[in-house]
């Protein structure tokens, strides 16, 4: 008989911190920026090689995303069925996020690919919490390079959205708003001529981080040819 997800989850808890690395663990703040209390130290590269024997497995990943730790996090968006994952599921994790590498994980990995992905952009995107607002622009930043079906109008509302946030001080929102206009830049052709108006509009900004959050695009619109 199968164990339980609990059990399995556990199981898997004690696997890492066996495998566990001190200095990878002090790596992740002081050579990626992740800052967390709740780490092992594992490589991502060890972290989807764990995940491709389990996957997909959503019960497990609900377990393992509810020890806490990082690096059972980030299993648990490579392991979880993303048919199953529900917009009360995607809240909770995103409020449950601490860092930035686990919230891309989670969106690039799992986000994108649920079933109300693009529901939750305009919600996270007016949170006061940091690595929430930084979700709705990674996951905007994942479904540009992801989402090949997605009508452009989507995309469309979405530069609505960083057009209003797009002061926010926050570097970690800020770039998540620039890599997602680059992809939509990119992978939206039709839409160029919206984000050159926009580029154009925030450029005149007072506003520093406004233009920092478009200053790269400019770059990208000058030196890519339109399609």
């Amino acid at each position: 008989m199968e164990r339980g997800a609990d059990a399995r989850a556990a199981a898997l808890v004690t696997q890492l911190h066996e495998e566990g690395n001190p200095k990878a663990k002090a790596d992740l703040g002081r050579r990626y920026g992740i800052h967390t209390d709740n780490a092992v130290g594992l490589s991502m590269a060890r972290m989807k090689a764990i995940a491709v024997s389990l996957a997909p497995d959503h019960e497990l990943a609900i377990s393992l995303w509810a020890t806490g730790i990082y690096e059972a996090r980030t299993i648990a968006t490579y392991v979880d069925d993303p048919r199953l994952v529900s917009v009360e599921q995607m809240d909770a994790w995103c409020a449950d996020c601490d860092n930035w590498a686990i919230v891309d994980s989670a969106c690039f990995t799992l986000f994108d690919k649920a079933p109300d992905a693009w529901s939750r952009l305009e919600p996270w995107a007016v949170s006061d919490h940091e690595f929430t607002k930084r979700a709705s622009f990674a996951l905007l930043w994942a479904l540009a390079l992801h989402d090949k079906n997605a009508d452009d109008s989507l995309f469309s509302e979405a530069l609505e959205l960083i057009e209003v946030n797009a002061s926010d001080p926050r570097p970690l929102v800020t770039k998540a708003q620039t890599m997602a206009l680059r992809a939509i830049v990119l992978k939206r052709p039709k839409l160029r001529s919206e984000v050159d108006s926009l580029v154009s509009r925030l450029l005149e900004s007072s506003d520093a981080p406004t233009r920092r959050v478009v200053r790269p695009i400019e770059k990208v619109l000058r030196s890519s040819p339109a399609g």
